[in-house]
């Protein structure tokens, strides 16, 4: 296996026993099951030091003299530094010397300039490992700042609105694609006006922080267009007219090709109608008390917003019942566009027609779980997901 320097000169080590192979582990039936794969490479990881170090200590002990466990040794620290605190790492480390200095000591050879040098190699990386686990540790706390910071940005451009604005049950919620990302260009609105309550949710071309800044540009125009504007068609305008001054400030392919698609809904106060203006967005499904489902298709097709240059047409927002007990679900194109593995489009409609649930927030969860469930846990693009119940 690993080839230690001569030990010629030193007594023969004495008869050992046949080495056997440790047999399996017992385990209750289902554990692995219980706590998931992840769940069980973690903790096969936080073992692993310990593992490396006692098979180090019986492979030195219980083999000829040619060969040695300073390999294993060595790990032993290194390994623990990431995965342990730093108090776990030094105490590894300090075991490690011990078991290295007990085998030596048993064996007769604790003098010998081939044992020294593979002690000083072990306390050297040990002190290593303390370092790297330091190193390692300060990291994790820059990381977890900028979690914060993230999170912080999210509530601040992305609010979780309250579960009831206006008469009307809200729940939303923001799937990011990115692994440990918060937010990005979809975005969601909810405002409760003197002209009803109403909603955004959209989606800009483009990621990164030109995509977030672009998000807070329409969030912030939306919630005062809400407010003064008598018409979806005048509030639709103020985003348009946001957006070209945001186009302005924007350098390179963001000035030519900048967009949004947004999908605007307005809720009258005692009205059981609802009011859509669709601008290039995929369109809201209306999901009955009944369990069924109706795509809200645009009559009239619209370009997205800050294509206005592109040509004018006049908005023109329909109007359709929405009954009690109904709910309005608005989304983004990362639920519309999922694919499978065969790289078949999930169909929200198809997957809704025929059930009923309790609340707005499980209508969200239920659909993000189904979506992570189709998908393979592999979605490529984020996805906002706004639904409103009428009571």
């Amino acid at each position: 296996m690993f080839s230690r320097f001569s030990l010629s000169g030193f007594p023969p080590f004495p008869d050992r026993p046949t080495r056997l192979a440790p047999g399996p582990r017992s385990r209750k039936p289902g554990t692995v099951d219980q706590e998931g794969p992840i769940s069980y490479a973690r903790t096969f990881a936080r073992m692993l030091p310990v593992l490396l170090l006692v098979v180090g200590a019986f492979y030195d002990y219980f083999t000829p003299s040619e060969f040695t466990a300073a390999p294993l040794f060595t790990a032993t620290p290194l390994v623990a530094a990431p995965l342990y605190s730093r108090r776990g790492t030094v105490l590894m480390g300090l075991a490690t010397v011990a078991v290295v200095l007990v085998v030596h000591a048993r064996l007769g050879i604790l003098t010998h300039i081939d044992a020294i040098t593979e002690l000083v190699t072990v306390v050297t990386v040990a002190v290593l490992a303390v370092l790297i686990n330091l190193l390692v540790r300060r990291g994790r706390e820059e990381l977890a700042s900028q979690r914060e910071i993230a999170e912080a940005a999210q509530r601040a451009v992305l609010p979780q609105p309250a579960e009831r604005i206006g008469g009307f049950g809200i729940a939303a919620r923001y799937e990011a694609a990115q692994a440990d990302a918060f937010i990005g260009g979809d975005l969601y609105a909810v405002q409760d006006t003197p002209h009803g309550v109403r909603l955004v949710v959209g989606d800009v071309r483009g990621k990164g922080m030109g995509a977030v800044a672009a998000v807070a540009v329409v969030i912030g125009a939306f919630r005062e267009a809400a407010e003064q504007e008598a018409t979806l068609e005048a509030v639709a305008q103020r985003l348009e007219r946001a957006l070209a001054r945001e186009g302005t400030r924007r350098e390179g392919l963001d000035v030519i090709e900048g967009f949004t698609t947004a999908v605007l809904a307005e809720l009258p106060h005692g009205d059981g109608t609802v009011r859509i203006l669709n601008r290039g967005h995929p369109p809201p499904l209306l999901l009955g008390a009944d369990g069924s489902v109706r795509t809200l298709h645009a009559r009239v097709p619209a370009l997205p917003l800050g294509m206005g240059e592109l040509g004018a047409w006049p908005d023109r927002a329909e109007e359709c019942g929405f009954a009690s007990g109904a709910t309005l679900l608005l989304y983004t194109d990362g639920l519309s566009e999922a694919r499978d593995a065969r790289g078949r489009f999930f169909d929200p409609a198809v997957w809704l027609g025929g059930r009923v649930f309790g609340a707005p927030a499980q209508l969200l969860a239920a659909l993000a779980e189904e979506v992570r469930r189709y998908t393979g846990d592999g979605t490529k693009d984020d996805m906002a997901l706004l639904a409103v119940r009428r009571p």
